[in-house]
């Protein structure tokens, strides 16, 4: 743990070679529709590398992106840029669907359910397009992160890494902390019509959506887990008491677990976008090639700590 936190730290402070967010012209999208646990027809968008097509095929990695409470899918793929160009991978953005609701799905079993069926999706969808099944990722941030956590309990075996950035790990706590927010009451509303209820009416189904409780699961999946949380955050408010307590717990139950966390001051999931940290997070899990750490780099002042 020592050497992977020393790996974070130099890769933190490394600078990122950025190029055009604006529909670069080395990724392209694809639209696919997939059939949601209820019934109802979801779209997904998926980007690609502009030069993988029909003819030019070979196996490819596949991130699963789920997005944040509110934002919808085709808001998600604008935090990846040109990445998936220079990593060379495709990456999944779903419409989603949780219990009742579609936006705001704070992962509904049925909603992680869709997450592990969309590589046969997508296979079906564009049967040109072959996935390497021994590299497919999760990566989200806030409500996304909190599935892609979840999907990684459930599915361990689907998963060759998962990052998650500034994900509540405690549905019930999220829901007392809602209070504090912006628009507060109307988001426990909302809660309620998809979990079913209040933490104290059903404490179970809070439970069943809250990486926290799964942290047995997360512990001894095998699955390398990078949780990046802010001390800064003012949405998921009390990050060491979400994905701090997370990490945590998953190391009291396996110190030798593959887990670390990268905690630092940036407002929430400022970090999770293609020009900020998500390069490094990707460097991370081996979807982009190392950067070197120049002496003048090292010695620059870094917003996040191991």
């Amino acid at each position: 743990m020592r050497l992977l936190a020393a790996v974070v730290s130099a890769l933190v402070l490394a600078p990122v070679a950025a190029s055009s967010p604006d529909a670069p012209a080395s990724v392209c999208s694809w639209t696919i529709h997939y059939r949601a646990h209820d019934g109802v027809l979801r779209r997904a968008f998926v980007l690609l590398p502009a030069w993988y097509g029909p003819d030019r095929d070979p196996p490819i990695p596949l991130i699963v992106s789920p997005h944040g409470r509110g934002i919808d899918a085709l808001a998600n793929t604008r935090i990846w840029g040109d990445l998936p160009a220079r990593g060379g991978f495709a990456v999944v953005n779903p419409e989603g669907q949780g219990r009742r609701l579609r936006l705001f799905s704070w992962g509904d079993p049925g909603q992680i359910d869709d997450l592990g069926s969309l590589p046969a999706d997508i296979e079906r969808s564009l049967p040109w397009l072959r996935i390497d099944r021994r590299r497919v990722y999760a990566v989200g941030g806030s409500m996304g992160g909190q599935e892609a956590l979840l999907l990684a309990a459930r599915r361990p075996r689907m998963l060759a890494g998962v990052a998650a950035f500034d994900a509540p790990a405690d549905l019930a706590l999220r829901y007392r902390d809602f209070e504090g927010l912006r628009r507060g009451a109307w988001l426990r509303r909302l809660a309620r019509e998809e979990v079913g209820g209040t933490p104290a009416s059903d404490s179970a189904a809070y439970a069943a959506r809250s990486p926290l409780d799964h942290a047995a699961a997360l512990a001894f999946s095998g699955v390398p887990l990078e949780l990046w949380w802010s001390t800064r955050d003012r949405v998921v408010a009390d990050g060491r008491a979400q994905a701090g307590a997370l990490f945590r717990r998953i190391l009291a139950l396996n110190p030798r677990a593959p887990v670390v966390q990268v905690v630092g001051r940036w407002g929430h999931c400022r970090e999770l976008r293609w020009n900020r940290a998500l390069p490094t997070a990707l460097r991370l899990l081996g979807l982009l090639p190392p950067q070197p750490v120049s002496a003048s780099s090292a010695a620059s002042t870094s917003d996040s700590d191991v």
